[in-house]
């Protein structure tokens, strides 16, 4: 019986990556076409600056979800339409946000994306030199003889 157990899960186990790797039913998983080599330059520089809207840290070049085919296949409509990269990317970030683009712009809805771990680091380095310079100072807590042990 246990033999039987461990092979239905070792199955399973192998069969579910597999799965995973496939794209969801109903999605175009076809390669797309380019007219020229600077086309397909172009489209891949471009997809790898874009993340994708499901995948928290992947590129849409990178992401096989379903979402990631049709956006790709998006952008090469864009791009045959005549539209240059920085009004591609305005049209991604008009529908999905700043999260689109793996480098959000410098304004003051991002500072804190862009200035915030610097600020963190700097705030860390002063509380630690503070602590340093009190460490040296430091002054003897007197015993209290009332107290009972």
């Amino acid at each position: 019986m246990n033999r039987v157990v461990v092979l239905l899960l070792a199955a399973a186990m192998a069969w579910l990556p597999a799965a995973a790797a496939q794209p969801a039913a109903g999605g175009d998983a076809a390669p797309l076409q380019f007219e020229d080599a600077a086309e397909a330059r172009r489209f891949r520089a471009l997809v790898a600056e874009l993340r994708c809207v499901m995948c928290q840290n992947q590129s849409l070049a990178d992401s096989e979800a379903l979402i990631a085919h049709e956006l790709r296949a998006e952008v090469l409509a864009l791009m045959r339409s005549g539209m240059d990269d920085d009004r591609i990317k305005a049209h991604l970030v008009e529908r999905y946000g700043e999260f689109v683009l793996y480098r959000p712009r410098v304004e003051p809805g991002t500072w804190l994306l862009w200035f915030g771990p610097g600020l963190l680091l700097l705030g860390g380095g002063v509380l630690v030199w503070r602590l340093a310079r009190q460490g040296g100072a430091r002054r003897e807590v007197p015993e209290d003889e009332g107290q009972e042990w």
